[in-house]
């Protein structure tokens, strides 16, 4: 059996089929909407399953352009005359399929692996299981390619396969709306994309997923090896319960992976000496360019009394999970470039001065943003500086609001920045505090 399937992989469309999902594959992760998947595994494993929506129909049109072999050889008859069993004929295909797309979704995911493998240090379970579900998925399709294939074994069957295919797979979230879940029962794809540094892909949903695709796996195999139309009838049997027990399995709930968040990624991986500096787990690769950066903030605030002597990352996450709050612990964003290591190394110190100014998760009567920064940017001696998100009127505040500090005796521009931080501690700041026309 083992030379049969060698066999069948060197003269099927088997290699042809791995080698179209690999180069397809790679050249999406890379350059479809940028590298998204840099700060981690899990981003990776997920922004794989998101590109299924090409390489899904690519192992459809696949599998029935494999099925007209025989059709196109007219060998129908003299196959079909053999005395072995067409079910056992049929093995080798499934299995040089089957391979092939396997190996095609694995080699995209090594060629994304290379790209973050000196930065990503948080490797969680969910990656295996998540890029399993994704091999599944091509699996049912390229066999459900080669069952369709062998019952229209046309020229169009293939063309019109993968459209139909790609058709499918945008329009489940509508067609199932407004049951989200349900549209993560029966699509591989959903809800997989722009994932979060903290995201994950809760297990249940990916058992869901698996089960779904494992039942369309096993009634395409029944339709590709069928001798007669009970058989093909019989084949509805393992959709119906796939799709039931699947269904039962998926929790309920909307917005399931959106929301989904992994506590280990957002564990705090500290140094060792001090001052100390904290970054996530996902982001731990990324510490020993954050503390130097990190340290130069703290030591700016060491001029504010009973200020920040830690700096730890904001691992607030969508849509209210919040860090455990510390008033001696300034919080910093820490994003990861396309490279995989920190966005912006150089604006880690105003990150740090700008965290001393938080408040406390639910405040009422917070520090504006603009009022922040300008704190910040007076502690570090150097105008606000605006990044690509600012908003023009907000930073244009900021700037008036430093300007009108730097033109106060250091004595008093101190008092008030002092003033603005005890304020945002205990959620009692009033409009104009800074400016000195708070009333």
């Amino acid at each position: 059996m083992t030379r049969i399937l060698g066999i069948e992989l060197r003269r099927s469309a088997a290699l042809g089929s791995a080698l179209a999902l690999a180069v397809a594959g790679t050249l999406l992760i890379f350059f479809a909407e940028g590298i998204d998947f840099s700060t981690g595994w899990i981003q990776l494993a997920m922004t794989q399953r998101l590109y299924l929506a090409v390489l899904w129909p690519l192992a459809l049109a696949a599998g029935a352009w494999q099925a007209r072999r025989e059709h196109r050889s007219n060998v129908e008859e003299l196959f079909g005359s053999t005395p072995r069993p067409r079910a056992q004929r049929t093995v080798p295909t499934l299995g040089a399929m089957g391979v092939a797309v396997v190996v095609g979704y694995l080699v995209m995911g090594i060629a994304g692996a290379v790209w973050i493998i000196s930065t990503a240090r948080y490797f969680p379970v969910a990656v295996l299981v998540v890029t399993a579900v994704g091999a599944l998925a091509l699996i049912a399709a390229v066999w459900l390619g080669l069952a369709v294939g062998r019952l229209l074994p046309s020229v169009a069957t293939a063309p019109a396969l993968g459209i139909a295919g790609l058709a499918l797979l945008l329009l489940i979230p509508a067609a199932t709306r407004p049951r989200g879940w349900l549209a993560l029962v029966f699509s591989p794809i959903y809800e997989m994309n722009m994932p979060g540094a903290y995201a994950t892909v809760p297990g249940r949903a990916s058992a869901a997923q698996a089960i779904w695709l494992a039942a369309l796996a096993v009634a395409a195999v029944l339709l590709f090896a069928s001798g007669g139309w009970r058989i093909r009838v019989a084949a509805l049997l393992p959709v119906v319960l796939g799709a039931t027990l699947a269904i039962a399995v998926m929790p309920h709930r909307n917005r399931l992976v959106t929301d989904a968040i992994d506590p280990v990624a957002r564990a705090l991986v500290c140094t060792e000496d001090q001052p100390r500096v904290c970054v996530s787990r996902v982001h731990s690769g990324l510490l020993t360019e954050v503390t130097p950066k990190a340290r130069e903030g703290l030591a700016v605030l060491a001029k504010l009394p009973d200020g920040p002597v830690e700096a730890h990352e904001d691992t607030t996450s969508y849509p209210d999970v919040y860090p455990a709050w510390r008033e001696n612990v300034a919080l910093l964003r820490v994003e990861a470039g396309p490279d995989g290591h920190v966005l912006e190394p150089s604006a880690i110190p105003a990150d740090v001065a700008f965290g001393a100014f938080a408040s406390p998760p639910g405040c009422e009567k917070p520090a504006g943003w603009p009022e922040r920064l300008a704190a910040a940017s007076w502690l570090l001696g150097r105008e606000p500086v605006a990044d690509e998100m600012s908003d023009p009127e907000v930073h244009g505040t900021a700037v008036q609001l430093w300007q009108s500090l730097r033109q106060l005796p250091e004595g008093e521009a101190k008092a008030r920045v002092v003033a603005l931080r005890r304020a945002a501690l205990s959620c009692s700041v009033d409009e104009g505090m800074l400016a000195g026309t708070a009333r």
